[in-house]
């Protein structure tokens, strides 16, 4: 279901042989991208992508080659499936008709947003979906689970590259200016979690930015946030169906699947820990492995990617992803002051 090298026998111990030191490299890296932000702070997908371009030349020749590359696709994969251990419908819904709606709204708005300037800024609809769907769900984990269902081109990895630089910074600016926004506007605290999860990109910077200014605040940014990470599984599959009918072939000839195995796993997950049928230990030990998982797969993707090339996506990206954080923003203040 995550397109692992298929092996068996005695081709065992070769295909170990060949992946474990691209693997053991990347996961090198992600370790100390965590040392870092632990105790220097910053956020540290950002500093796995940064660790990660600095050594970008392992993944251009010698044994760490294919580890690499299976990190960056395989290990992404199985770490976006595993958010599905964090998602309970049940806390979901306890927050409301309303507020849920406006959420998915919001989710949805902003994608169809994305997808509708583009041409403005000057790409293609697939740096619009890339980006417009990291903004509206869940930052850099939603670009890398939308970047492996979008057709590849020559610009793919750097459009991807770009796309989890740029929202990791601009999250991180969020956490610091949002709260004070809403501290600004008087908003109480209840509301502003609720803005907090429903406009900053990356989990992290949701539960830093929340647990700023009260304990309330933080677990409704929380749980708001969350809601957003579930909704990556049907935004995965509608692109892909989307994919499918209108992308006659991918490069190697064949159509993107009807569904990602990934999903499947993703909404599998969910639905079993909206049960209560994973243990509240199990559910954190998956969330936790869910993490490293995916923050070796952005160590990876660092590795593969040519700065140069990144640099050469220019203003006019920067200045999409800028328009739809605040597309976002005010659509999830206003609807706010609207339905309360």
């Amino acid at each position: 279901m995550f397109a692992f090298p298929k092996i068996s026998g005695s081709a065992l111990r070769h295909q170990t042989e060949t992946l474990f030191p691209g693997v053991v490299i990347a996961v090198i890296v992600a370790i100390s991208a965590a040392f870092l932000s632990d105790h220097y702070g910053g956020p540290a997908m950002l500093m796995a992508l940064l660790l990660g371009i600095a050594v970008s030349f392992l993944s251009e020749e010698g044994r760490a080659v294919q580890g690499i590359a299976f990190s960056a696709r395989t290990l992404l994969r199985v770490g976006v499936a595993l958010l599905g251990a964090r998602i309970s419908f049940e806390l979901i819904l306890a927050l409301g008709a309303g507020r849920i709606a406006l959420i998915v709204a919001g989710v949805a708005l902003t994608i169809g947003f994305g997808l509708a300037v583009v041409r403005l800024f000057g790409h293609g609809w697939r740096f619009g979906l890339l980006t417009a769907g990291s903004v509206a769900i869940c930052g850099a984990s939603a670009a890398m689970a939308l970047g492996a269902i979008l057709p590849s081109d020559e610009r793919s990895e750097e459009r991807l590259i770009f796309t989890v630089i740029g929202v990791t910074v601009l999250s991180t600016l969020a956490m610091i200016l949002y709260p004070i926004v809403t501290d600004v506007l008087a908003v109480n605290d209840l509301d502003a979690g609720y803005i907090l999860g429903g406009t900053i990109h990356d989990v992290a910077q949701v539960v830093g930015a929340g647990f700023s200014i009260s304990d309330v605040s933080g677990e409704t940014a929380t749980l708001v946030k969350l809601i957003r990470v579930s909704l990556l599984a049907p935004v995965v599959l509608i692109a892909s169906l989307v994919i499918r009918q209108l992308h006659n072939a991918d490069t190697d000839g064949t159509r993107p699947p009807i569904l990602p195995g990934f999903v499947v796993a993703f909404l599998i997950l969910a639905t079993v820990n909206s049960l209560h049928l994973i243990p509240e230990t199990l559910a954190t030990l998956l969330a936790e492995l869910s993490r490293w998982l995916l923050l070796i797969a952005v160590a990876a993707v660092g590795m593969k990617t040519n700065l140069k090339q990144v640099l050469r996506v220019g203003l006019p990206a920067i200045g999409l992803l800028v328009t739809e954080t605040a597309f976002l923003a005010v659509f999830i203040m206003g609807g706010l002051t609207l339905i309360t």
